[in-house]
């Protein structure tokens, strides 16, 4: 049996790059790897192109990359906490800071992978690298801080 993706236990996630329910997103599958470490792989599309068709957009790299992480700091939480999925209150993180280093042009004719390691972890943030590869070549690597907030932030009324 095949491991269920993080993204798609989470509550109500509409993001670009990590909600399940949103068809014009990047919709990515993050998954356990061992202690602290996640995985992902993501087939760009023709679209996702920077200015040389043959390579992928650097924002699309960043979203990548942030999605992942934050992704693997709301399933570490949950992990810590002990608690499921679908317990009372859902946990939510946000993007506190992105950091990201390309190291070289990444092809977009075939799938990425995605590397995510928890750093440090505390109850109002966890600290996440990341590398991202592509055929075997390190392309980008980045650093999250991901910031634990109330479920009602995402409230459309309170969130202003």
């Amino acid at each position: 049996m095949e491991a269920t993706a993080f993204q798609d236990l989470f509550t109500g996630n509409f993001c670009f790059g990590c909600g399940p329910t949103n068809q014009d997103g990047l919709q990515i599958k993050s998954y356990w790897a061992g202690p602290g470490k996640s995985v992902c792989t993501f087939k760009p599309k023709p679209y996702h192109t920077a200015g040389p068709r043959q390579f992928l957009n650097g924002g699309i790299i960043a979203t990548l990359i942030d999605c992942h992480c934050v992704s693997t700091a709301i399933a570490q939480a949950y992990q810590d906490e002990g608690r499921p999925f679908d317990s009372a209150t859902p946990i939510w993180y946000v993007t506190g800071s992105l950091t990201i280093k390309y190291l070289r042009p990444t092809p977009i004719d075939r799938p990425v992978q995605l590397t995510a390691h928890i750093v440090e972890t505390g109850p109002k943030k966890t600290v996440l690298s990341c590398s991202l590869s592509s055929s075997g070549q390190e392309c980008a690597t980045g650093e999250v801080i991901a910031i634990r907030v109330p479920w009602s932030w995402r409230d459309e009324e309170t969130a202003g």
